[in-house]
């Protein structure tokens, strides 16, 4: 079974198009397509269907596309397994991260871990810690780093550095003028949230509801990422928690200001998640390693 035929396969299944797998295959369509009747003939099963615009896997290709992203991801450790042998690092790291250590940690430190071994390809995906768990369990990505933490069998989890929040709000607010407030006068305030797969909003949530009825909070916007909750309180939409590093620019510029919770310690773990005994590759241990070093 060519594995290159596999990696095309994959592509159609993923991006839900022939010609988008196309694109990012750097084939024409019509290759693609061969591609996958080959495997159709090889396997005398149909593996997609074509409905409309869209590609989707057949109940044979959503199992074909399970085995085939295990041998594509076995090739690549073994791969890399062989260039550490020979005392090379070089091959392709996938990690996903939440917002807040994607967008504000991880690119330092893939930078930092790039200068050491450049002939390493990174790629990083961001989305909520719910999409990054999805990930690490489809086999997606090696590792995720989280803000929040839920039960997953199928999970292992690991604090790996940490990170505080703050309660934003607009400089002309007045919350902006006092360093502490109590946190029953947010119910007189409006808030804005984070969307509810959000390892941010499921924090927040958990340190709130130990001092609020939190259904009496007024929501005014459930935004689906950090940025949109920036903007929206420069807006003056209304004011919400969120991590200090991402607000940290603004704070400085005098854009935003940060005020704290009486009686609540605003802050977090970051998690680093992996899937159960899955071994991590070569390169994926060294990262770690390295990422750990930096958190110590």
């Amino acid at each position: 079974m060519d594995i290159h035929r596999l990696e095309v396969f994959c592509k159609v299944v993923e991006l839900k198009s022939f010609t988008k797998a196309a694109e990012a295959s750097f084939l024409s369509q019509p290759t693609v397509s061969e591609h996958i009747r080959s495997l159709e003939e090889m396997l005398e099963e149909r593996l997609v269907d074509r409905l409309g615009r869209e590609a989707l896997p057949t109940q044979a290709g959503r199992i074909l596309y399970k085995y085939a992203k295990k041998i594509i991801r076995l090739r690549q450790e073994t791969m890399q397994a062989m260039a550490a042998y020979r005392g090379e690092m070089t091959g392709h790291l996938a990690l996903g991260a939440s917002t807040i250590p994607g967008a504000y940690v991880l690119p330092q430190r893939i930078g930092a871990f790039k200068r050491l071994h450049p002939a390493i390809q990174i790629t990083l995906s961001i989305g909520n810690s719910r999409t990054v768990a999805d990930g690490v369990l489809a086999g997606d990505t090696e590792f995720g780093v989280v803000g929040a933490r839920w039960s997953d069998p199928a999970l292992e989890w690991r604090e790996i550095l940490d990170d505080e929040l703050v309660l934003a709000v607009y400089p002309s607010h007045p919350f902006a003028r006092e360093k502490a407030v109590e946190p029953a006068r947010l119910l007189n305030e409006p808030m804005i949230i984070r969307e509810r797969d959000s390892g941010t909003r499921r924090v927040v949530t958990q340190l709130l509801e130990k001092h609020l009825d939190l259904s009496r909070l007024q929501i005014v916007a459930e935004m689906g990422s950090t940025e949109a909750v920036r903007q929206g309180i420069k807006a003056e939409v209304g004011i919400a928690i969120l991590s200090r590093r991402a607000v940290a620019e603004d704070i400085e510029r005098g854009s935003l200001a940060a005020v704290d919770l009486a009686d609540i310690r605003l802050s977090r773990p970051f998690y680093l998640i992996t899937r159960k005994n899955r071994q991590p590759s070569p390169i994926c241990s060294t990262f770690l390693a390295f990422l750990q070093q930096g958190s110590d």
